[in-house]
């Protein structure tokens, strides 16, 4: 009798069940749906009581959520979901996958027979949390401000949709917490958040400082888009956030009326957080929070023989790129006073977006600075193949 050929989805659903009985399966991703109503499903491992499951939650365009969780052991019943998507992407500790059907109808998976060979050896296993595990955020969910911004719906209940943003804002909001200590404890707070888009952080940084910390604050938030500066701006006037205001406006030529003392920034698109951090350091602000965007600058102007062998490869020259762009903007921080951090935002998983620049002004130090900026110029002359004199 013949052995009958697996097929790309025998082979993904082996991939999911051993990479979930062994612990390393972080979560599965179901794109490209072939039920309308269905914008995406993601599956992760769960412990209910005892039990270890596979909790399917599915994300509707309606705006609700779907849950339902899958026996570890149940084949059929996982075989079942996965056949109604066209595009699944699986994470584990053991590396990734992506099972991908064709228009034509023709089904492959990328990258199963490395990851079924790892997930045979020794691999690192991940914490599998229980359904009754609760972060304590700052935000409730019923403030306000995140009912008007669409976060939350009338009762202050997040939207399904929204979840990645609350917990976005939340986290944004413990690294303002970490460094209020930074902040003059007397006296107005200036702050600015620019390339502030619809201003979900300008509105939680605001109501943070004020509501929650009690503090006075004169905050502006600034964006080139005058539609979005005018819905922000109609916001702000029906939560009576009298001392936040939002101006449109090129941030390059962006003055404002006293310096602030905290700088903000979430996903200023490529050169614009270069043009952030500019700002922010020729106005001496005490504390830059900054998430860069997409890094498109130095992938098209890097020339480095001696990191050919990186940069022949697109995907490995991007995340170089993305890695040595960060790094020289906190080394030029660094020639400006300031003591610098790479931090983790959110999640990996939730977004690729997830670096945050954290700079903090110091006390003066010519030595340090002038060695700082010397590093700056050496690493950027080497990254584009120049001489330092030629920068």
């Amino acid at each position: 009798m013949e052995n009958k050929m697996k097929t790309p989805m025998d082979e993904l659903l082996e991939v999911i069940l051993i990479a979930a009985a062994k612990e390393a399966l972080k979560k599965v991703t179901l794109s490209k749906p072939t039920d309308e109503a269905v914008a995406q499903t993601v599956i992760r491992p769960k412990r209910i009581g005892d039990k270890s499951v596979l909790q399917a939650e599915s994300f509707m365009k309606d705006n609700k959520a779907i849950h339902k969780n899958i026996d570890i052991a149940d084949r059929d019943a996982l075989s079942f979901l996965l056949e109604r998507y066209r595009q699944i992407n699986v994470m584990t500790t053991a590396g990734n996958g992506e099972y991908r059907v064709s228009k034509a109808g023709k089904t492959v998976l990328l990258g199963g027979k490395p990851l079924m060979q790892k997930l045979g050896g020794e691999i690192q296993r991940v914490a599998v949390q229980g359904n009754d595990q609760k972060k304590e955020y700052i935000l409730r969910g019923d403030e306000p401000f995140l009912k008007l911004l669409g976060v939350s719906d009338a009762n202050g209940r997040v939207l399904d949709k929204k979840r990645s943003k609350f917990r976005q804002i939340n986290r944004f909001l413990e690294h303002i917490r970490d460094i209020v200590r930074y902040l003059p404890a007397d006296g107005t707070l200036h702050v600015c958040d620019l390339c502030c888009g619809k201003s979900y952080l300008s509105f939680a940084a605001y109501h943070y400082l004020c509501n929650v910390l009690g503090r006075d604050v004169e905050m502006m938030g600034v964006d080139l888009k005058s539609d979005v500066i005018a819905y922000c701006a109609d916001v702000a006037g029906m939560l009576s956030f009298d001392t936040l205001h939002f101006l449109c406006a090129d941030i390059n030529a962006f003055t404002p009326k006293e310096k602030p003392h905290l700088v903000i920034s979430l996903h200023a698109c490529d050169t614009a957080t270069d043009i952030v951090l500019g700002k922010a350091m020729e106005w001496d602000a005490k504390v830059i929070l900054s998430t860069p965007c997409c890094h498109h600058e130095l992938n098209h102007t890097i020339n480095c023989e001696a990191l050919s062998f990186v940069t022949e490869y697109s995907m490995l020259r991007q995340k170089l790129c993305d890695a040595a762009t960060d790094a020289l903007r906190l080394k030029l921080l660094e020639a400006h006073g300031y003591s610098t951090d790479a931090l983790e935002l959110i999640d990996p998983e939730e977004t690729p977006k997830n670096i945050l620049l954290r700079a903090i002004k110091q006390k003066p130090n010519p030595a340090r600075e002038e060695k700082a900026m010397r590093e700056y110029r050496r690493a950027k002359a080497f990254l584009l193949g120049l001489d330092e004199d030629a920068l």
